[in-house]
């Protein structure tokens, strides 16, 4: 019995005699839903069954977050297979996989996805760290050594930053960015394992950057930069279903974590200033202020860890009560999983963007 499975054994062996914490019901029903047995995750509301970089980086997370090493596995070695031409050390995945108008099922877009890949080299190091399994360590860093050379770009007068995809996202000096990218944590941890590299230089600039692109506390889904930040398109005056998620990620970071004081007072205030509402806007003017539609349930997940503590995070934990999962769509019901998920106390992150899953309290 090779050690791998020695491992993975014991790891599911303790799981199952864990019982500190409740069975995570909407995370079941998601891969009931929406995870193949080989481990793809699907959106089911796209007739071409599309598979996404970002669905499977995020599934590697909360299969991580349960303590689900033999489904990890499955999503890793799927993600391999059919995103990056069978070896992740010589590829970073496509974004999009799915059927295509013949039928045929492939890589829809060869184009990454640099968030995603972010994500999936995290998910890799702190497995390798959790279940101490070393292929997966090394992996990771293998994922961001290519990323440092195919996604990050240094731009001028303000430093390096992770450019959305290998291509597309430049045109005669002028980069567009997305702010969503950019989880201050996840960089927090990637520097603890390469603190003299360009991760080094991002994560310093990370906090100014999504401060400067927000300029009243209301993050855009997109921006742009040449000489100085600008928001001449439509996608870059909106904050909406990419920019939700700043919230999220600056809301779950530790109260000790570098610049989270300063990143939560920020954007507490630009949404405060939308009025005295409780529930989340659909669309926000990032420049004027103003806001339209309400937004979806996954939103208000979304909000939760921001403004924990407060009236606002009462409005949104009543407003998940009223709703089933089940009735949501794949970003949704990731929003939840991720906002309710940190909520119910199943993770945290430390300081340094390590994750801190409630089930290795199990072993202490």
């Amino acid at each position: 019995m090779s050690a791998l499975l020695v491992f993975t054994v014991t790891a599911v062996q303790a799981k199952n005699l864990c019982s500190t914490a409740p069975p995570w019901q909407d995370w079941n029903t998601f891969q009931q839903t929406m995870i193949s047995a080989q481990g793809r995750v699907i959106d089911v509301s796209d007739a071409r069954q599309i598979t996404t970089s970002e669905g499977q980086s995020y599934a590697m997370f909360f299969a991580l977050v349960n303590n689900d090493p033999l489904l990890f596995r499955r999503l890793v070695r799927w993600t391999e297979d059919n995103l990056a031409q069978g070896d992740l050390t010589a590829h970073l995945p496509a974004w999009l996989w799915g059927r295509d108008a013949a039928g045929v099922w492939q890589v829809l877009d060869a184009n990454t996805a640099a968030d995603s890949n972010l994500w999936i080299a995290y998910n890799l190091l702190e497995a390798g760290r959790l279940w101490g399994e070393h292929s997966y360590t090394v992996l990771g860093h293998l994922m961001l050594q290519r990323m440092a050379r195919e996604e990050l770009v240094k731009v001028a007068d303000f430093g390096y930053l992770l450019a959305p995809g290998k291509y597309g996202f430049s045109d005669k000096g002028v980069w567009r960015f997305n702010p969503s990218y950019l989880p201050p944590q996840l960089l927090a941890r990637i520097v603890q394992d390469q603190p003299s590299t360009l991760w080094a230089e991002l994560q310093a600039n990370t906090a100014r950057f999504l401060i400067e692109t927000s300029p009243l506390g209301l993050a855009p889904d997109w921006v742009s930069r040449s000489d100085r930040w600008t928001h001449s398109e439509d996608d870059q005056q909106l904050g909406s279903y990419d920019a939700i998620r700043v919230y999220l990620w600056v809301g779950m970071l530790h109260q000790d974590s570098p610049d989270s004081t300063l990143l939560k007072e920020h954007f507490k205030r630009g949404l405060l200033s939308l009025g005295a509402q409780h529930l989340p806007v659909e669309k926000i003017n990032i420049l004027q202020g103003t806001a339209e539609g309400v937004g979806p349930v996954g939103f208000s997940a979304a909000l939760i860890p921001l403004f924990d503590g407060t009236d606002v995070a009462q409005t949104q934990r009543q407003r998940l009560l009223e709703t089933s999962i089940k009735d949501l769509g794949y970003y949704s019901q990731v929003l939840v999983l991720f906002g309710q998920g940190w909520d119910e106390k199943r993770y945290s992150f430390d300081r340094h963007g390590f994750l801190v899953p409630a089930w290795v309290h199990c072993y202490e």
